[in-house]
C-alpha cells in the first residue's frame, strides 16, 4: 500500500486519526512508525499495520510536521475577493484516497455567501461523497466548515450533507479526470 514515495516517521505523541474509508476515530500511540502517503491541503494520509489513516491538520505537530497557516484576506476585501478565497480554501481539502481536491472531485454543490446584521460573512455549502457509504463524509464536512470559519470576515458556516443528486465521475472537472487517469 505504501511506495517509495511514502516517507516514514515516529509519532510524536499520541495523535486521533480517522480510519480511511470507514471514517471511525482511533488514537495511534507516540512512538509509533507510521508511513505518509499523501500530504495535501495540510492534512495527511498515512499507513500503519495494515490501516489507512487521516491525520487532520491541526495534528501535523504529531507527525512532526508544521500545520498550514491560516489563510489571508486583505482589508476592505470585496465578496468577490472573499468568495474566491472560500473556493481555495476548499481546494485545499483532499479525498483521502485520492490526491484530488473536492472541489475538482466535483463534491461541492452549491456555495452561498450573505452579509449578517454585523457585516460579518455568512457561507452556507451544499457537498456530497463519492459514494453514499463513505465513512469519511461527516469528516469532510467538518473540514470545510473549519477551513472556511478561519477565513477573517467569516461569522457563521453551515455545511450540508447532501446524496441528490448522486455523484458521479462527470461530475469531476477535465483536470480531475485527467489526474484520475480517466480522459
Amino acid at each position: 500500500m505504501f511506495g517509495q514515495d511514502s516517507e516514514p516517521v515516529t509519532l510524536k505523541r499520541n495523535c486521533e486519526v480517522n480510519v480511511v474509508p470507514d471514517g471511525f476515530l482511533v488514537t495511534l500511540e507516540k512512538g509509533s512508525l507510521v508511513y505518509i502517503t499523501m500530504a495535501m491541503g495540510g492534512s495527511f494520509t498515512i499507513y500503519s499495520e495494515g490501516n489507512l489513516y487521516r491525520v487532520a491538520g491541526r495534528d501535523a505537530d504529531a507527525l512532526g510536521k508544521e500545520p498550514i497557516a491560516p489563510p489571508e484576506l486583505p482589508e476592505q476585501a470585496s465578496d468577490d475577493e472573499y468568495e474566491q478565497l472560500v473556493w481555495d480554501q476548499m481546494r485545499t481539502i483532499f479525498d483521502p484516497e485520492i490526491p484530488i481536491n473536492i472541489v475538482e472531485l466535483g463534491l461541492i454543490y452549491d456555495c452561498r455567501i450573505s452579509r449578517l446584521d454585523d457585516d460579518r460573512r455568512y457561507v452556507y455549502i451544499e457537498m456530497t461523497v463519492t459514494a453514499p457509504g463513505c465513512g469519511m463524509g461527516e469528516i469532510l464536512v467538518e473540514d470545510v466548515k473549519e477551513r472556511v470559519e478561519i477565513i477573517p470576515t467569516t461569522g457563521k458556516v453551515d455545511v450540508e450533507l447532501v446524496f441528490e443528486p448522486a455523484w458521479n465521475m462527470s461530475m469531476m472537472s477535465e483536470a480531475a479526470r485527467l489526474e484520475a487517469g480517466l480522459l
